[in-house]
């Protein structure tokens, strides 16, 4: 059985690890209200950050809520993509999205990055 956990190696967790991702993104993956930046890892891990200013996602809550979200969903799909790091940014449009369409969106992002890096060699 796949393990279902999410720990503190699956995450990038200092400013050193976020810089590296926007100094050395090499792939973008749009879902509505979000932008998905992937670089190469600097790790045998896949791992995940996220960037939700009060700018983008006025309250608390609903923050919280999507990081939740995407947690839950790269938790159970980490394992299908290479060791790469990927970083969530909020975009304007992320106060419209409700939970059921990017929970359904969510899916669809990860092969789409998975297939992203699967044509263009590191």
């Amino acid at each position: 059985m796949l393990d279902q956990t999410y720990p503190r190696n699956l995450r990038l967790l200092n400013s050193r690890d976020f810089r590296h991702v926007f100094d050395q993104t090499q792939w973008k993956v749009f879902c509505p209200g979000f932008l998905l930046l992937a670089a190469p890892g600097r790790t045998t891990e896949t791992r995940i950050g996220f960037v939700f200013s009060k700018k983008n996602i006025r309250l608390a809550v609903r923050r919280n809520r999507f990081k939740r979200i995407f947690r839950d969903s790269f938790r159970r799909h980490h394992h299908q993509l290479p060791p790469v790091d990927i970083l969530v940014l909020a975009i304007k449009e992320a106060n419209l999205t409700n939970d059921q369409k990017l929970s359904k969106n969510l899916s669809r992002v990860w092969k789409q990055l998975n297939q992203r890096i699967g044509s263009d060699p590191i």
